[in-house]
């Protein structure tokens, strides 16, 4: 993989180049900042959020929000200006299929196994994906998988969701998840 441009001009111009690394980077990172601040207004609420939790291989957690209604792992999708459609088993942008459901999947498996070991308790993370500036998103399904926001309404859909968990193992968990060793493995 390309490193990232360090020449502010030259990475300037490379942002504005449709593919380019150094592009797809700040949109990606104006998604997180944008979910970042739906999910502080949560806080109030009794819930704790992290965000860009390191794994050992480099990858990270977008967002880990942890609350009443339980354990969520968020990733963080800029779909600017595109269709996004998510059924029961699929997520396309502009009729192209997306590997969205099944990444999001994978890591909120990972994060109950990280989360689980170190608390000594079955820990059930919910894989949440919220999308950034679509010009429309459409859910079909009672009950998908995972739940497809779109960021504005993501705080409310997630405060909104029936307490699981008592404010005791609220703070276990958020305790355990903020200790780099759980993330270490």
């Amino acid at each position: 993989m390309r490193e990232l441009q360090p020449n502010p001009v030259l990475r300037l111009i490379d942002r504005r180049r449709p593919g380019s690394d150094i592009r797809s980077w700040a949109d990606g990172l104006t998604g997180e900042r944008l979910t970042g601040r739906q999910l502080s207004k949560l806080r109030r609420r009794g819930w704790f959020t992290l965000h860009a939790i390191q794994w050992p291989s480099g990858a990270d957690i977008d967002h880990l929000a942890i609350g009443p209604a339980g354990v969520f792992s968020i990733n963080s999708k800029r779909h600017r200006g595109k269709t996004v459609w998510y059924g029961d088993t699929a997520v396309t942008v502009n009729g192209s299929p997306t590997r969205h459901i099944a990444a999001s999947q994978s890591e909120a498996r990972r994060v109950s196994r990280a989360l689980s070991a170190r608390c000594g308790v079955d820990v059930p993370v919910r894989p949440v994906i919220s999308v950034v500036h679509a010009a429309k998103l459409t859910v079909k399904g009672a009950n998908p998988p995972v739940l497809v926001l779109a960021v504005e309404h993501l705080g409310r859909v997630l405060s909104g969701l029936s307490p699981t968990l008592p404010p005791d193992q609220v703070a276990r968990i958020y305790s355990v998840a903020r200790d780099a060793r759980t993330w270490a493995g």
